[in-house]
């Protein structure tokens, strides 16, 4: 026998499964976010497929003009807008659609209140630069300081063989784009190369645990944190993060930025690195010693993070200077970077004029 079913609930069942199967479509179509510039003005873009990039400002009313307001006022209503949007672009493209061949990228963000570089996150990394000792060592042993963790700021938990971690600021000023330069600073030539993923801060976030850490990223970009090994002839206080960290460009940054849900597990990425096409990094971000939802435990215990601020997780093995014959940038290199899911970071290296 059939079943007679009302019109009208017929109606109301199939625009249910109508609305369900586009919030699917809407949940599972990726899609990045970026600045760019299209002769002199700028704008907010989203990018599909890594190649084609929609103006925001001119698509969804009220969209803020930098990709760091937008992060700042960041909601479910804007998350659902932009799912729609996307889910449509894929599906009808608009005539308004540019290529990111066709526009300069411009770093996704640019002023971060605090831009946290993570130091030797990576135990081949520590191995390669005979900074630490091997886990094994570690766990054999346990520097009784090491084991006391960081009082107020990092506490250790019982059974962790691990070393503290540790972050250094790099300044904002060393920010650069995709494609742009990276200059190399007259009378410096040791300077190296970290292929790194960057966390970027979704939520103002204080004393937030590993477990939660999540709910306070927005996204992950990519970071090359260029590194002078060169040092200081009078060895002042020991290491000088800063004249190692921050010269000018020594910062490219995106090229854009993946929402988190769109990177469903950030500890299993493959990084790579190319110099001039040879590969020189080959890592995956499961070889992380701290991972990322530890390393905002261990900063927002420390300080209060912004959205927007930006938390660069450390560089695999495979730098220039650990080499049995140091490899370092020089004029004229083309510098790749790639993390799975994330994107491609490229920047040629040129001298300082």
């Amino acid at each position: 026998m059939r079943r007679f079913v009302h019109p009208v609930l017929l109606a109301l069942t199939l625009a249910t499964v109508t609305t369900l199967v586009t919030q699917g479509a809407q949940a599972h179509t990726p899609y990045k976010l970026g600045m760019f510039q299209q002769g002199t003005r700028t704008f907010l873009g989203m990018v599909l497929n890594d190649e084609m990039v929609i103006d925001l400002n001119r698509t969804i009313g009220g969209t803020p003009a930098t990709l760091e307001d937008l992060i700042a006022q960041w909601s479910e209503p804007t998350a659902a807008r932009f799912a729609s949007v996307a889910a449509d672009t894929v599906a009808n493209p608009p005539a308004s659609a540019m290529t990111v061949s066709a526009l300069t990228v411009l770093p996704p963000v640019t002023q971060p209140r605090v831009l946290l570089s993570t130091a030797v996150n990576y135990q081949e990394h520590a191995m390669e630069m005979r900074s630490e000792r091997t886990t094994a060592e570690s766990a054999a042993a346990v520097d009784p300081k090491v084991a006391q963790g960081i009082p107020g700021y990092w506490e250790r938990r019982p059974g962790d063989p691990r070393q503290n971690p540790y972050f250094f600021v790099k300044a904002n000023s060393a920010i650069t784009a995709h494609h742009s330069p990276i200059v190399l600073p007259k009378g410096r030539d040791r300077i190296d190369w970290e292929c790194e993923m960057n966390i970027v801060i979704g939520r103002t976030a204080k004393r937030v645990t590993r477990d939660r850490a999540a709910e306070y990223i927005f996204g992950y970009t990519l970071m090359n944190d260029v590194s002078d090994r060169g040092g200081r002839a009078d060895g002042r206080h020991g290491s000088d993060w800063q004249l190692g960290k921050s010269h000018d460009t020594f910062a490219p940054l995106g090229p854009f930025v993946v929402p988190r849900q769109f990177v469903p597990n950030p500890q299993s990425l493959k990084v790579t690195f190319t110099l001039n096409d040879t590969v020189m990094q080959d890592s995956n971000t499961d070889r992380m010693t701290h991972t990322v939802f530890e390393l905002v435990e261990y900063a927002s215990h420390m300080m209060t993070l912004h959205p927007g601020d930006l938390i660069s997780t450390g560089s695999p093995a495979g730098v220039g200077t650990a080499r049995a014959t140091p490899v370092y940038f020089k004029a004229g290199d083309r510098s790749t970077c790639t993390i799975q899911s994330i994107g491609t970071l490229r920047n040629p290296v040129v001298a300082e004029p």
